[in-house]
C-alpha cells in the first residue's frame, strides 16, 4: 500500500490519469491524498470530479479556495465569469451530486504513516494556517467551518467567505468574520507577517513579499515535529525553505507539471501538463 499526495490538478484531467498510470497508482490497495483545487482553469473539471468521486474510497481530500468558489456558483451564492472554464461541469446533469459530495469533504487532514523512516505524521491543507496555531488548533479551526458546510446553513457560509477581512486571527472572533478568516488561511493564505496578519492581494513567488511579511511557513511551529503537505502556491515550483514542508502546486494548469509524492519514501512524480 503506498500514500501518495498530489498537487492542484484544476481540472487538468489527462495529466491526472497520467501521472496515476506512471505512478502505478491502485485504488484498490493505495490511497490518494489530495491537496484541493481540484477545479476550474483547466479543460476537464466535470471529468476530473467524476473519477476522483468513483474512487472515494481511495481518496482524502481537502478543499481548495477554487472548489469553494465552484460550490457557492452551483449554489447561487456568487457569479459565474462568463469567460470561466466551469460551464461544463455546471450544466452537467450530476452537478448537484458533485457539489455535494465535494461540501462533505475537509479542510484539513491529519494522518500517521509508516514510512521507510519510521512513523511519520503528516497534516495536509490547501495553503497554509496561522502562525499561532497548534496542530489541534488547525484541525479544530477546520473542523468549524467544516461543520458550516456540511449543516442546513451552509449557503450563509458560501456567500459571506469571500473578502479579505478580518485580517488576521483573533481568539474571540465569532459568527461568519471568524469563519471566514478561518477559511482564508487554510485555502488563501500565501503572505503573513509574525502575527499573523494576511496580504492576499500578492499571489507572486518569494521576491513579490511585501515589506514585513513573509511565506506563512517561515512563521509556522508545528513542523518538523509534523510534515506539512500543501498546494495554492504555484510560483514556489515545489520548493520550500524547511525541510518537513512540501509544496505541491507546481503549475500544471500554467503548462508546467502535475506533481504527485509518495510518502512512504518521498518519491516524487511528475508529468507534463
Amino acid at each position: 500500500m503506498g500514500t501518495y499526495v498530489i498537487g492542484d490538478i484544476q481540472g487538468c484531467y489527462k495529466p491526472l490519469r497520467s501521472l496515476l498510470k506512471k505512478a502505478r497508482f491502485n485504488p484498490n490497495k493505495d490511497k490518494l491524498w489530495c491537496v484541493g483545487d481540484l477545479v476550474n482553469r483547466g479543460p476537464r473539471s466535470l471529468d476530473t470530479l467524476r473519477y476522483l468521486q468513483d474512487m472515494d474510497s481511495a481518496t482524502e481530500i481537502v478543499l481548495g479556495n477554487h472548489d469553494l468558489h465552484f460550490i457557492a456558483i452551483h449554489e447561487g451564492c456568487a457569479p459565474a465569469r462568463t469567460k470561466g472554464t466551469l460551464g461544463k461541469l455546471l450544466r452537467a446533469r450530476d452537478c448537484q451530486q458533485l457539489s455535494d459530495w465535494l461540501r462533505s469533504k475537509k479542510l484539513a487532514h491529519y494522518d500517521s504513516i509508516e514510512t521507510n523512516s519510521g512513523v511519520r505524521k503528516f497534516l495536509m491543507v490547501h495553503a497554509g494556517f496561522a502562525p499561532q496555531w497548534t496542530l489541534q488548533k488547525t484541525l479544530n479551526y477546520a473542523a468549524e467551518v467544516e461543520l458550516a458546510l456540511h449543516g442546513s446553513n451552509y449557503k450563509a457560509l458560501l456567500k459571506h467567505m469571500y473578502g479579505d477581512t478580518p485580517d488576521r486571527w483573533h481568539d474571540k472572533l465569532i459568527g461568519l468574520d471568524r469563519l471566514r478568516v478561518i477559511t482564508n488561511y487554510l485555502s488563501r493564505i500565501r503572505f503573513c507577517d509574525e502575527i499573523g496578519t494576511l496580504n492576499l492581494s500578492i499571489k507572486e513567488g518569494l521576491n513579490s513579499a511585501p515589506v514585513g511579511f513573509k511565506p506563512w511557513y517561515e512563521y509556522e511551529r508545528i513542523s518538523p515535529k509534523v510534515s506539512i503537505v500543501f498546494g495554492h502556491w504555484a510560483a514556489l515550483e515545489g520548493r520550500t525553505s524547511k525541510k518537513q514542508i512540501y509544496a505541491l502546486d507546481t503549475g500544471c494548469v500554467w503548462g508546467r507539471e502535475l506533481t504527485m509524492m509518495r510518502l512512504e519514501n518521498s518519491r516524487y512524480f511528475s508529468v507534463n501538463g
